[in-house]
């Protein structure tokens, strides 16, 4: 039953790949929100620059906060990648690009302890001749861990419609059988009738039946 949800989803992601390798733009998507327990969880942080902004020394730095703690710094990257020991170790990977736009990690494993506000902060030194600007930017994500995978809503109406579109397609082919059976009936009892009519005329009556041929 999830098929279709499925393929529409992977149709959806194949679509923006491909429109991002078209139009070569940056966009800042929102990472996921909910997570499984005991699978991967890449926590999406992605910060566009301009083109005339690519070169820049970028710092990015992730924090950790559970329910009603403090922020405590989990990962960095500076140049290399550092992984603060916590909670976290040996349990965070780095997904960023080359070019640093996207910043984001993936955390292995997900417990229902991971549950929190993770935050990601970019801070880019831009390295123009006259000055060198420092920019930052931050990235909130509310994460939920869930022991089983729930259904969701809008797969639940994909799969709806797509049994409605069944029904429908399936009756109007009956339909469209029912009429073309019937149409070549008619069409054969026509023919039929031709064909006793003619036969049931006397043979001179044949003879004048024929069409005079003009010389």
């Amino acid at each position: 039953m999830a098929v279709l949800p499925r393929l529409v989803c992977a149709s959806s992601f194949m679509l923006v790949v491909w429109a991002g390798f078209c139009s070569a733009v940056c966009v800042e998507v929102p990472s996921e929100t909910e997570a499984v327990q005991g699978t991967h969880m890449k926590l999406l942080c992605i910060s566009c620059m301009k083109r005339e902004e690519v070169t820049a020394t970028t710092v990015v730095e992730w924090f950790y906060r559970p329910e009603g703690g403090k922020d405590e710094p989990i990962y960095e990257y500076r140049k290399t990648n550092h992984e603060f020991p916590g909670r976290f170790s040996g349990r965070l990977q780095w997904n960023g690009s080359k070019d640093m736009q996207d910043v984001s990690i993936t955390v292995l494993n997900v417990t229902l302890n991971d549950s929190g506000i993770y935050t990601c902060n970019i801070t880019r030194e831009f390295e123009f001749e006259i000055h060198r600007p420092l920019f930052t930017s931050s990235r909130l994500i509310h994460l939920t861990v869930v022991e089983e995978a729930g259904e969701d809503f809008t797969s639940v109406i994909s799969e709806i419609m797509m049994y409605i579109l069944l029904v429908f397609l399936t009756l109007w082919l009956l339909i469209e059988m029912v009429y073309c059976y019937r149409k070549v009936s008619k069409a054969e009892e026509a023919a039929q009738e031709n064909a006793t009519d003619y036969l049931a005329i006397p043979s001179e009556n044949k003879e004048n039946c024929a069409v005079p041929v003009e010389e």
